[in-house]
């Protein structure tokens, strides 16, 4: 089983920048999406960033393209989201999700080399953590 265990959020202003932190204790796949969602209040759960470690492809959301960034340390099983440019609508809860292990076979991406096999779709993912909130304030 994965647990998944965010850090770094906090208040920031207009134009700030931050970085959440995902432990993912017990994972060792590199074949699994790991992928960063957020929920604001009275919204729909929605995909910000993937990350696929076997080729380090990465897919982002249209609304923090150029902004987010998504990356990880293998050597210490962690996902980070680097946040810059924050604007009051990144205001949400954040959390961190990882695919499922029936995902994790040899050859899953030989079809689309150099591409992320999954998507920003919930259902996608079935471990989540507990979130860290982000607020920016204008």
């Amino acid at each position: 089983r994965v647990q998944l265990v965010e850090s770094g959020g906090s208040s920031v202003q207009t134009g700030g920048s931050l970085r959440l932190s995902c432990v993912a204790a017990t994972y060792n796949s590199r074949r699994r999406c790991l992928a960063w969602f957020r929920q604001a209040p009275g919204k729909e759960r929605e995909g910000v960033a993937a990350i696929y470690p076997d080729n380090d492809s990465t897919k982002y959301a249209d609304s923090v393209k150029g902004r987010f960034t998504i990356s990880q340390d293998n050597a210490k099983n962690t996902v980070y989201l680097q946040m810059n440019s924050l604007q009051p609508d990144d205001t949400a809860m954040y959390y961190c999700a990882a695919e499922p292990e029936y995902l994790d076979f040899p050859g899953r991406n030989d079809a689309v080399p150099g591409r992320i096999p999954c998507g920003l779709n919930s259902y996608e993912f079935n471990y989540w953590g507990q979130g860290t909130q982000v607020t920016v304030s204008s």
